[in-house]
């Protein structure tokens, strides 16, 4: 079994709820983690429900597996949610009820200071999510060149400073460690922003290095394929990018959130919000799941609609 043990699903009983609008249909989980959502899934469904748990971490399976036990009607899958339509068997395209996805980092994968996602640790610059992934945050870090750094920690960390701080970076190769990367930013970081600034570098490195936007985006390209008309699709995130993205696409179907005409003039929506406004967890749970403090979840329906 995994050295840490997963923590409580975020918004838990929200999702499912949202996800499930019959109990023999076929669901996705794409980002199965410790098999929390999963096993409320598989709860709420009847003898002829199908589940397929989908995760790049090689540890997510050891310890899902023992929350979910022995049940024949999961199935899990090693993969990332972005290559969904490729890892699903054909049988099932066009045909699944929901797809659930809970983005970011694992408390799991945060909590083994090995992985170098956390700047308050000292560690190998790492940081990926999975070894499926080639790139690490040592590759990131000391072979991007100043300009590509400086786009993603505009880009992906929204950091003001972005150019001070890849420039700083380079002139500072090579670096080995978190703890190495961290006194870089901080040296050119004012002491009241330092712990932001840092989250914010932090973050678009480990963005860059598991491409999890473009993850996302690619998800959402293929999904209308997978999912049946009437079909539902939950997603919670964790920071302004992702929420922007999801709801892009859940209210035009692109990334830009423009709805696009046919040729015969007809708006192109292949999904339709449940509502229009994210559901966020309440303050008890805020309180027992500091993790959850940022979450947004936004849910869709697949409407008949396609390109």
């Amino acid at each position: 079994m995994a050295s840490t043990e997963y923590h409580e699903p975020v918004l838990l009983h929200e999702a499912v709820r949202s996800l499930i609008t019959r109990e023999d249909g076929l669901f996705v989980d794409g980002t199965l983690g410790g098999g929390g959502h999963c096993k409320l899934i598989l709860s709420k469904l009847g003898r002829n429900g199908r589940v397929f748990g989908i995760d790049h971490d090689e540890e997510a399976w050891e310890y899902a597996s023992s929350v979910i036990g022995d049940d024949p009607r999961f199935t899990f899958i090693r993969g990332n949610f972005g290559h969904m339509e490729q890892l699903l068997p054909l049988d099932t395209h066009g045909k699944i009820d929901g797809i659930l996805l809970d983005l970011g980092v694992s408390s799991h994968q945060i909590d083994e200071p090995e992985r170098g996602f956390m700047f308050r640790e000292d560690a190998p610059l790492d940081m990926r999510m999975s070894t499926l992934f080639g790139t690490t945050a040592f590759d990131v870090v000391n072979y991007h060149t100043e300009q590509q750094l400086k786009r993603i920690f505009k880009l992906y960390g929204e950091e003001r400073n972005s150019s001070r701080i890849a420039r700083e970076i380079v002139g500072k190769r090579p670096l080995e460690t978190t703890g190495e990367l961290r006194q870089v930013i901080a040296g050119v970081t004012p002491e009241r922003h330092r712990n932001k600034t840092l989250a914010r570098i932090f973050q678009a490195i480990r963005i860059e290095v598991n491409r999890e936007l473009e993850m996302l985006g690619r998800f959402f390209d293929k999904a209308p394929e997978l999912v049946a008309e009437g079909g539902r699709l939950v997603v919670i995130s964790y920071h302004s990018l992702e929420d922007r993205l999801t709801k892009n696409f859940m209210r035009a179907g692109n990334a830009e959130g423009k709805p696009e005409k046919d040729f015969y003039g007809n708006t192109i929506r292949p999904w339709k919000p449940v509502s229009n406004k994210p559901v966020i967890p309440d303050d008890k749970e805020i309180s027992r799941n500091p993790r959850a403090r940022s979450a947004k979840m936004r849910v869709a329906e697949r409407t008949g609609v396609t390109a």
